[in-house]
């Protein structure tokens, strides 16, 4: 298992309409073979900061079934819009 952790920062005062367009546009990533979970994460100190977190099978099938298809683009679509910045995204996995 992979865990992505997307650290996204929205443009202050668009906050409720990224909520709206994430909530849009949610399916479209839940629905990839490979997706096991996601959660979309808002900063209490700094509300303008987002983190999404989803779990995948492992790190190919992000990026083969959902980076590299017409689903990400979809969602990109949705929510790059209220990108105060591009999201910095990496790849983790748990310690045993």
């Amino acid at each position: 298992m992979a865990l992505e952790v997307a650290d996204i920062e929205v443009r202050p005062g668009e906050e409720d309409q990224f909520v709206a367009a994430y909530r849009g546009a949610r399916a479209a990533l839940c629905e990839t073979p490979g997706c096991r979970s996601v959660r979309m994460t808002r900063g209490i100190e700094s509300p303008s900061r987002f983190v999404l977190l989803v779990e995948w099978d492992s790190v190919e099938a992000h990026e083969e079934n959902f980076r590299g298809t017409e689903r990400y683009t979809r969602w990109r679509a949705a929510i790059g819009p209220h990108f105060a910045a591009p999201p910095r995204v990496e790849h983790v996995t748990d310690v045993d």
